[in-house]
């Protein structure tokens, strides 16, 4: 019998897809046991959606409803015990369990066919631990001082694409140039410019393949399965030629090296030994995986919220007006994209903490936990799968004031409402295993958004916000996400 506990932990950058998967597998079979009767998703949850999210049962309340026993915590405040002291919480928080505590090795084990053996959590920890160095150093700054023009390149060249005016489905829209903008980052140009189809398309059936009952049966012969274990196949050969044909010639210009398959080829583990091309190319879709759905769902309901705010819409006119006002021609820099746009960057972090891409954030209790929430002391027992569900917690009305409202001036001087608790805002997970990937998703996203604004006048074609697909594997935007657009003459 499989039981769980919801308290507290992050999530890294490869956790995005797979706590997403883990999520969608357990609404389905809430969906499967409880029927139909109402809630998000037509799941009868014990947690209300609007206004004050959490139940009426208490801050952490056990669901035994299932064969999956269910202890959730829904306070801002649940902190771990001490060691050596009695359970203790204060409003600034505790020090969030190791990962010998909470550990994310044992959750994720369905991964392995997808990411293929020795990548990420099927890793030894000292190789997954050089892994996910090796990704850190792909991210740092100097190295997204250089993605900020490959991505506005990318995005100048598809919105070619659009024509003057028009209307279309945003949604569809960012999905394409999200991908194009992270091959040319991740891959680099050669792949990108020479690959890309086969890339995009090995990609889809490796997404396609990632389904509920693989969570629970990552190798049953479905069809889905099938094309996904021949399309990893496919990519390791694909790759393993790019790396061949690389180190073969070393001097053809294959990229400019700052994308980071480059980094990936360089990696040798602890003991010495090189990374194969299998797991150049494991790390290569881990990295996908983790940053394509989050990032273009990310940026559609950004777009749609600001397009939903005529006042909000003025205001990110004005700032990118006052942004290129010496030169409306200038290209997009980082320090422009980071320290200039706090309007477009509070936006984006409103958007993530009203519809976070994923709804539950997953860890195995490897040891007993001593938490203290709402005056309470609570034990989660050893073996419990832990819980934490940012779409819950970033709308709780003592933290965030008015939760349901879209206002990015919460995060502004005076306010700062997501410094009130170490971990009221979840947008990215939290602790040591916070999203590596977070500083690439703002630089991304806003480097996006910021060209969009200045070459088009945009309006949503509905007059209300679509709905929140929480039965979607990754949760984004459900319902009529199109826009009509206009090519700006000034």
């Amino acid at each position: 019998r499989w039981r769980a506990s919801v308290a507290g932990s992050g999530g890294s950058i490869v956790d995005w897809w797979c706590h997403a998967a883990l999520t969608h597998s357990l609404m389905h079979y809430f969906t499967a046991i409880l029927g139909d009767k109402g809630g998000p998703s037509s799941i009868n949850l014990p947690v209300e959606w609007s206004g004050d999210p959490r139940p009426s049962t208490g801050t952490i309340f056990a669901d035994p409803t299932l064969p999956l026993r269910s202890s959730e915590s829904c306070s801002p405040s649940c902190q771990r015990a001490p060691p050596g002291r009695a359970a203790a919480s204060t409003s600034t928080g505790g020090a969030m369990p190791p990962s010998e505590v909470l550990s994310q090795n044992e959750v994720y084990g369905f991964m392995k066919p997808v990411f293929g053996p020795g990548i990420v959590y099927d890793a030894s920890k000292k190789n997954r631990q050089v892994q996910f160095q090796s990704m850190a150093n792909g991210l740092r700054t100097a190295r997204l001082k250089g993605y900020t023009a490959k991505i506005e390149r990318e995005t100048r060249q598809y919105l070619q694409t659009w024509g003057d005016s028009g209307e279309l489905d945003l949604f569809h829209a960012l999905s394409e140039l999200t991908i194009l903008t992270s091959s040319r980052c991740l891959h680099g140009d050669d792949v990108r410019e020479n690959l890309f189809k086969e890339v995009s398309e090995l990609y889809h059936d490796l997404d396609q393949g990632l389904t509920p009952l693989t969570v629970f049966f990552p190798n049953a012969p479905t069809a889905a399965h099938r094309k996904r274990d021949a399309a990893r196949g496919k990519m390791v050969e694909l790759f393993s030629k790019v790396i061949k044909n690389r180190r073969d010639n070393p001097d053809a210009k294959h990229s400019d090296g700052t994308e980071i398959l480059s980094i990936f080829m360089d990696v040798k583990y602890k003991d010495g030994s090189p990374i194969t091309d299998e797991q150049v190319t494991g790390l290569l879709i881990a990295l996908l995986f983790a940053g394509q759905h989050t990032s273009c769902i990310t940026s559609t309901w950004t777009s749609l919220f600001i397009l939903n705010d005529p006042s909000i819409m003025k205001r990110i006119d004005e700032e990118q007006e006052g942004v290129f006002a010496s030169d409306p021609d200038a290209a997009v820099d980082y320090k422009m994209v980071n320290e200039s746009m706090p309007l477009l960057h509070n936006s984006m972090k409103e958007a993530l903490r009203l519809c976070p891409p994923l709804i539950l954030l997953i860890r195995q209790a490897l040891k007993e936990v001593k938490v203290r929430a709402a005056g309470k002391d609570y034990t989660i027992p050893k073996g419990d799968m832990v819980l934490i569900s940012p779409s819950v917690g970033m709308r709780i009305p003592e933290v965030f004031e008015d939760p349901d409202a879209f206002d990015p001036d919460r995060f502004g001087p005076g306010r700062e409402e997501d410094k009130s608790s170490p971990y009221a805002y979840m947008g990215f997970g939290g602790g040591m295993h916070s999203c590596m990937g977070q500083n690439f998703a703002f630089v991304q996203v806003k480097t996006i958004l910021s060209v969009l604004f200045r070459e088009f006048e945009m309006e949503m074609v509905s007059e209300t916000m679509p709905d929140i697909d929480y039965e979607a594997m990754v949760v984004g935007p459900k319902g009529d996400c199109r826009v009509r657009y206009k090519r700006r003459r000034n």
